[in-house]
């Protein structure tokens, strides 16, 4: 069996990559600084011990080990997903973070998400079960029916938490490897439609997901809810920007104005300090991630390596648009984290270990 480690990583993604890491640890400092803390750098500096430095060793991890190990073990890794998932609502070990999802495990001092580890078990999981299935696929009885049902095991429980803004994301997930496995478009269909009464339960159960979707609909009749209020505050600060901006860190909506200046809002702070350009360069580099991916997996053979780049992909792009998308106003708020830019140690790290094993896989197209 021919050695992966022999072959060459694909480059230019390592260094898009790079590029996109850099340039989100600078706008932290300068997005947290909005936050009144008594320690300024309090943001960054657990972005970078609790994200960046186990990233880095995750991503050496996941880029040097075989790749093909995972086909072999990818019932284990859906079941210690599934068991992270269940911890959260064990009392004394899960936590709301005095947010509206009981989604943290607290270890302590420390604190890890398990939905942010699903995405990248959900790629894993569902890469090895379609390269064995894709023959089936098509078969309601032998092959979609049973992996949805699988697949709905870890988005029922984060959507029982309930974290929205994930379910879209493993959803995107699920729904695109399934197509690009040439699953059957009616099958498609009835899949699409299971997901949206889904997340119209999601929304019609929990007020401040009503207000989110209200917002979206109506914006200038529900600026005094908190959603209305944070999207019209994004928007102040982005039509702020203009085509320059002010300036690095001098940002005035970041100011006890704009909500969740660090994690979720961290777009606008982009586009009121650096300006439209900045701001547009921004979604350019994640498509350019994209189509180079893409450009890539057009070079895979191995079906189960195809579907790892593919679904990593799908993630990282659905994630940066469903989160930019909202900041300007064009689709509805779900709370989701700008990858590699916002605020987060366990969902950084866990980008950080997929870039990895995508850099890993993309060796089969060198």
């Amino acid at each position: 069996m021919r050695t992966l480690r022999a072959k060459h990583i694909d480059y230019q993604l390592l260094v898009y990559f790079g590029i996109l890491l850099i340039f989100g640890l600078v706008m932290l400092i300068s997005a947290s600084s909005g936050v009144r803390l008594n320690d300024r750098y309090f943001f960054i500096t657990r972005q970078l011990l609790l994200g960046v430095l186990p990233g880095i060793v995750l991503f050496y991890f996941l880029l040097k080990i075989r790749i093909d190990i995972w086909k072999k073990f990818f019932w284990g890794v859906y079941g210690i997903m599934v068991l992270a998932l269940i911890l959260v609502f064990i009392p004394g070990i899960g936590s709301d973070l005095n947010t509206f999802a009981n989604s943290w495990i607290v270890i302590g001092n420390f604190s890890v998400q398990p939905a942010e580890f699903a995405k990248l078990g959900m790629v894993i999981f569902l890469a090895a079960f379609l390269a064995q299935k894709t023959k089936s696929i098509q078969d309601t009885q032998t092959g979609f029916l049973p992996i949805v049902l699988i697949a709905l095991v870890p988005i029922i429980l984060i959507a029982l938490e309930p974290d929205t803004g994930t379910v879209s994301i493993l959803f995107a997930i699920l729904f695109g490897m399934l197509f690009l496995s040439e699953a059957k478009l009616s099958h498609l269909l009835a899949l699409f439609l299971v997901g949206i009464v889904g997340f119209v339960a999601m929304i019609m159960v929990a007020p401040h997901r009503a207000e989110r979707l209200m917002t979206f609909f109506h914006p200038d009749q529900t600026q005094d809810l908190a959603a209305g209020y944070q999207i019209s505050q994004a928007h102040i600060a982005i039509g702020s920007g203009g085509w320059f901006g002010r300036g690095y860190g001098q940002s005035r909506q970041k100011f006890q104005y704009l909500p969740e200046v660090h994690a979720d809002s961290i777009y606008a702070v982009i586009a009121e300090e650096m300006g439209f350009f900045f701001a547009l360069g921004l979604v350019v580099l994640f498509t350019a991630i994209f189509v180079r991916g893409v450009v890539l997996v057009k070079k895979i053979a191995e079906p189960y390596t195809r579907f790892l780049v593919i679904g990593i992909l799908i993630w990282f792009v659905s994630q940066a648009f469903l989160n930019m998308g909202a900041i300007v106003g064009v689709l509805p708020l779900t709370g989701v984290p700008l990858p590699f830019v916002s605020h987060g140690g366990t969902a950084l790290m866990t980008m950080m270990g997929a870039v990895g094993l995508l850099l890993n896989a993309t060796r089969e197209a060198s």
